[in-house]
């Protein structure tokens, strides 16, 4: 039963990593908390939802950068290269911040950022595509920049950084989405790898860690495959509305917990 309620949560992991370029954090960190309601052997802190949710993130990112290269052909790598430098930097630093932090206070750390990227996407309008002159030099600087600013912070709340990316990407850059996307993929691709050895060196990846995060990872490829076949034929206006649904359940789940981790509901 623990195997195939992963086994599950991966495949869910893979199909949103597909359509929306997302590591998928927004559903593992609250799923992995809550799953001891339904398996009582499953019992994991906020730091191991979080390690999980990095480590997970490896297998997605890498298949999913595997097809937007060689199959979609839609990976500027020039430019992907200075993002996913910028990405390890920041996320080798996590590991560190993390072991510092208590769970309940990254629990709300994962809230306010939750809730400011949602209200971003729900009322923040469309981020219309621009054109930006500017040397490489300067581009390359911007993107090592904004992928180890990202870097460090989204990973340390077990996010890909994917919503924080666009944003910025765009504002600074003049990047349209589906442009953003596969350089998104490709960013969480380094900074989960970097992130998932900084946080085995501060010892924050358990052996109950690491097999959750291998199987939830493994069956993300299967998602991945079936987000790919469903991003081909979903409209932009039903993509927005269910990427708004994942929103905000995420964020009610999360919510009742901080509130139980503050003793103000139990």
């Amino acid at each position: 039963m623990e195997f195939l309620t992963l086994a599950f949560l991966g495949v869910v992991t893979g199909v949103i990593a597909a359509l929306f370029g997302l590591g998928g954090g927004m559903i593992i960190v609250p799923a992995v908390l809550y799953s001891h309601y339904f398996l009582p052997n499953l019992e994991f802190s906020a730091h191991d939802a979080i390690a999980i949710s990095v480590l997970q993130m490896i297998f997605s990112s890498v298949f999913g950068t595997f097809l937007n290269i060689f199959k979609k052909k839609n990976l500027d790598l020039k430019i992907a290269f200075f993002l996913g430098l910028g990405g390890l930097l920041g996320a080798s630093c996590s590991g560190f911040l993390l072991s510092l932090v208590d769970s309940k206070h990254l629990t709300l750390a994962f809230l306010l950022v939750s809730l400011a990227t949602f209200y971003k996407f729900a009322f923040g309008g469309k981020t219309a595509a621009r054109k930006v002159q500017m040397s490489a030099n300067k581009q390359a600087i911007i993107l090592i920049l904004v992928g180890a600013l990202t870097g460090v912070f989204a990973i340390s709340l077990g996010i890909g950084g994917g919503l924080i990316l666009t944003p910025l990407l765009a504002y600074f850059l003049g990047f349209d989405t589906k442009k953003i996307m596969p350089l998104s993929l490709f960013f969480i691709m380094f900074a989960s790898i970097a992130g998932s050895l900084s946080f085995s060196t501060h010892g924050l990846s358990s052996d109950a860690v690491l097999h959750a995060g291998v199987v939830i990872g493994s069956f993300s490829i299967l998602g991945v495959l079936i987000g790919s076949k469903i991003l081909d034929s979903i409209s932009l206006k039903h993509h927005r509305k269910l990427l708004m649904g994942i929103y905000i359940i995420s964020i009610l789940a999360t919510l009742n917990k901080v509130l139980e981790y503050y003793g103000i509901f139990k």
